[in-house]
Order: structure tokens, then sequence, then C-alpha cells
């Protein structure tokens, strides 16, 4: 444990010391929260009212409801999106020959991808926090109608989210041997991934084919969750003070993807977790599994 714990340390001073790296990655969750703020906050205020039958219910609750689904896009996406900028050190040692040097040393090979993985969460988790704890403030600042239970479950989510990502990127990142290539699945990743996990429009807005086809993808789930902590809370405000039947709030977490349904069926927040807890563990199953192929392959070589 003391080889993984030095590792990982030595990988997160080198994420954090490269300026190049870090800083873009600080500066990104900061920069989509404005573009969004911006660009979209009007479309998710005139969204929420025209569901709610042109109702409008106090400002603070609309935007309250803006702000939950404005901050809840930006981790459900920089979750992801961070954890294959962080994972470039593994990149990066393979281009620079000193993953060659740590496999030709005594270092285990299995101590070397848990310090990779572990780095990379670490660094993922750090930016995410940060960007969530600014988006509390901004909810503060807009209209706060979290409970305690909202916040700590979104807390949760992040950190669901950030093992996602870093999961994610540990396997697609192990394949790539240049830096042009992580600098274009970084590029395909932040330009993509926000449509297909439902960050930058509701799922229940798009054709029902292509409902379907989103509902099968994990990330998908862990935005649902996000959603229905930091927008759950407003909607009921609205539905209070407009004296709405449940059927009409219903209708409304619905529309913005709080109810999630798979094939017209609808999930169960317990099965969120669990879709995002098992793609994890299946994730990391495959990281562990590749590098042990690996290992074996340049074991078999060296005997040759």
């Amino acid at each position: 444990m003391k080889t993984v714990f030095l590792l990982t340390q030595r990988n997160v001073k080198i994420f954090f010391r490269d300026k190049s790296v870090f800083l873009p990655a600080l500066i990104a969750p900061l920069i989509l929260l404005f573009l969004f703020i911006a660009f979209l906050g009007d479309v998710y205020r005139d969204s929420f009212t025209s569901a709610l039958g042109g109702l409008t219910p106090d400002k603070s609750i609309v935007e309250g409801f803006a702000g939950g689904w404005l901050i809840s896009s930006l981790i459900a996406v920089c979750a992801v999106t961070i954890a294959f900028t962080a994972n470039i050190v593994m990149v990066q040692d393979r281009v620079s020959g000193a993953r060659h040097d740590f496999i030709a040393s005594p270092v285990p090979n299995s101590a070397l991808a848990l310090s990779y993985f572990i780095a990379t969460a670490i660094a993922t988790a750090v930016i995410c926090y940060a960007a969530l704890f600014i988006g509390f403030i901004y909810i503060a600042c807009v209209g706060w109608y979290l409970s305690v239970a909202d916040v700590f479950l979104t807390i949760l989510d992040t950190f669901l989210l950030v093992l996602f990502g870093t999961a994610l990127s540990s396997v697609v990142n192990y394949f790539i041997r240049s830096q042009g290539g992580i600098t274009a699945v970084e590029a395909i990743i932040s330009s993509a991934y926000g449509f297909i996990c439902g960050a930058y429009m509701p799922i229940s807005s798009l054709a029902v084919g292509l409902q379907n086809v989103i509902s099968l993808l994990p990330g998908t789930y862990g935005t649902s969750l996000l959603h229905t902590h930091l927008m759950n809370g407003a909607v009921e405000a609205a539905g209070s003070s407009l004296s709405l039947p449940a059927e009409a709030m219903s209708g409304v977490l619905d529309g913005f993807d709080c109810n999630l349904y798979f094939f017209d069926n609808a999930v169960p927040v317990w099965v969120k977790y669990l879709v995002l807890c098992v793609t994890v563990a299946l994730l990391v199953g495959v990281y562990v599994l590749v590098c042990s192929l690996r290992k074996k392959s340049a074991s078999a070589k060296k005997r040759s």
C-alpha cells in the first residue's frame, strides 16, 4: 500500500503542477456555468413556467428551479469530462517512457494501475466539488429550496459520477498511446457527452426512439439523480404555492428528467443508484482485466 500511496501522490502532484492541464480543467466548469446562465437560463425558466400551464410562481422558485437544472447539468458533464483530463498522466507516462521504466522496476503493475485510478479520482473530485460548492452558493443567491437530505444526496451523486468518469476514462485512456490521441478523445467527450447524458436538454423532449437509446447509457441515470435532488425542492414549492394537483407536478418532473423511464417503465431512484454502482464496478473490472492481460503479454514478450 505504501507503493500505491507514493505513486498516487506522484501522479496527483504531476497533474496539479502542470498548469497547462490543471488550469483549463479548473476554469472549464466556471466557463460552462457562465455559458449556462447567460444563454440557457431564460430557456429553462420559460420551460418551467410553460410546464406549469403558464402559471408563474414566486420568482425565487423559478430561479431556484433553473439554478438546480444548471448546476446538476454542470456537475453531470464535468464529472466525466474532467476525469478524462485528469487521467492524462497515464498517457503522458506511456508517451515519455516513464511507464516502461515503472514496469521494468520491482513496482507491481497492479499498484501502478491503482495509483492512476486513485489519482484521477482525487483530481476530478477536487475540481467537481469546488464547482458544486460554487453552484450551491449560486442557488442560495437566486432561490434555495434544497433540504439537508438533498444536499447530502447531491454530494453522494457527485461522488458516484466521479467514480464513473474515472473508471470510464481509465478504460478508454489505457489504449491511447499519444498526446494527440488523448486530445482527440477529450474533444469528442467534451462535445458529445452532455447531449447523450441528458445534461444540455431534457431527454423527454427527444424522439421516443432516441429516448430509448439514451436510457441504455449509465451516465443518464447519474444526471437524472442530480436533477432530482437539485430541482425537486423547487418543483414541490411551486406545486404548493400554486395548489397544483399531484398529476401536474408529476408531469413537470417527467418533463425535466427527474422521473426517468426505461422503455416506458418508470425507473425508481434506488435503481438509478444500482445502475450507476454496477456500471462503475464493471468498468473497474474491465480496467483490471486489460491491465492484467497487458502484464501477461509483456511478460511473454520478455521471455521470448
